[in-house]
């Protein structure tokens, strides 16, 4: 009898390039669910934030800036490692169309920073030293390189995996945590759309990793991967405190770093790991606003389907198509977000609020949008 592969994930597989029949049903939900997230950077609404980035202090155009500096590069150090060692690596077909759907978002991510940094940034010299970030800005170099050593590492696939959700669930966290602040206040409403989407996106890449890490037959020891966490945690602390100097009003680098230790504990525990820093969230609000993000996703996508039943009115049932593509969409995320709550439940980490109260929320032209296009279609 043959001997039986020591990761099955990673175990050549000949028949990876066909995706039926399904192996692994929470891969493909995954898959499913980042399908149904899609959008481009067409979708995001940039008029007003000019007008708002003038009326920004000095300080908070400077942190704002060096935050989408990182992101500017940090979705390619991303694509490099998902293009030359990920793909290649996993062979289970599920895994391998997420990565696929990965890469696809994560070169919209790009262009969306790119795009940003483009219409706020006026003088070319600094527009400049803002996309050459890994080589000019020092904090944001030291964050490159850490993920960077990882690709070429010679380290376990475990390790890497783990490494990689560091930087998008740690790296990631205190600069879409400091948008997200903007928009509490009600300022850069195009920037903080385009966040809103990104930072959903980044955390279903993370929640995506600590998937397979969990699928792993040799996963690392508990201290190896609170010293990676670690790692990941301290470079961020310095990120945030270099890109942001001075006290802002309800946000400090104290703060920030109370924050990014909060993540790193709930990444900790998707990983199966103990706590290491035991802090609270210092910014309720986020919790909040992360939601109210899945309810203006969906707001959004009525608006786009609005528009494309100019075109859809022709065929006779394209109002069911549409009414029911969006009414799909929402019962994806709400089937998979009820599973992951009970999932948290079930590990003694019950989130503070029910995913629930996303769609509950959602506003009554949604609802009025699915009647009248089922009706109008029978």
């Amino acid at each position: 009898m043959p001997a039986i592969p020591e990761e099955p994930l990673l175990a050549p597989n000949p028949d990876r390039f066909c995706m039926f029949p399904i192996q692994y049903p929470q891969i493909w939900e995954m898959y499913k669910k980042a399908e149904a997230s899609f959008w481009t950077a067409e979708e995001v609404d940039l008029s007003q934030d000019l007008r708002h980035w003038d009326s920004l202090t000095d300080g908070e155009r400077h942190f704002i800036t060096h935050v989408l500096a990182f992101f500017a590069a940090s979705d390619g150090i991303v694509l490099e490692n998902l293009a030359a060692r990920f793909t290649k690596e996993v062979q289970a077909a599920e895994a391998r169309a997420f990565y696929g759907f990965q890469i696809a978002i994560e070169n919209i991510h790009s262009e969306m920073y790119s795009l940003l940094l483009e219409t706020y940034i006026k003088d070319s010299t600094e527009k400049n030293h803002l996309f050459r970030a890994v080589d000019t800005i020092p904090c944001v170099a030291k964050k490159a390189q850490w993920a960077l050593r990882w690709i070429d590492a010679t380290d376990s696939f475990a390790e890497r995996l783990v490494a990689f959700a560091c930087v998008e669930g740690i790296f990631f966290s205190g600069s879409f945590c400091s948008i997200f602040w903007l928009k509490k206040r009600g300022l850069m409403p195009g920037l903080t759309f385009s966040n809103e989407l990104i930072s959903r996106d980044e955390g279903l890449h993370c929640d995506f990793a600590c998937l397979l890490y969990s699928l792993l037959r040799k996963k690392l020891t508990e201290e190896r991967v609170k010293e990676i966490v670690r790692e990941a945690v301290d470079i961020e602390r310095e990120f945030v405190c270099d890109a942001l100097p001075c006290a802002l009003v309800g946000m400090n680098g104290e703060l920030m770093s109370q924050y990014i230790e909060f993540v790193a504990d709930r990444l900790l525990g998707a990983l199966g790991c103990g706590k290491v820093y035991d802090v609270q969230n210092p910014f309720d609000w986020m919790e909040l606003i992360s939601l109210q993000g899945k309810t203006n996703f969906f707001e959004k996508r009525v608006g786009d389907y609005q528009k494309a039943s100019v075109m859809s009115s022709l065929n006779g049932n394209g109002g069911a198509h549409e009414a029911v593509a969006v009414a799909t969409a929402i019962t994806r995320h709400l089937e998979i977000d009820i599973v992951q709550l009970q999932t948290a439940g079930a590990a003694g980490a019950p989130p503070p609020m029910s995913c629930l109260n996303v769609y509950v929320g959602l506003s009554h032209n949604v609802y009025v949008f699915l009647i009248q296009k089922l009706s109008n279609a029978f």
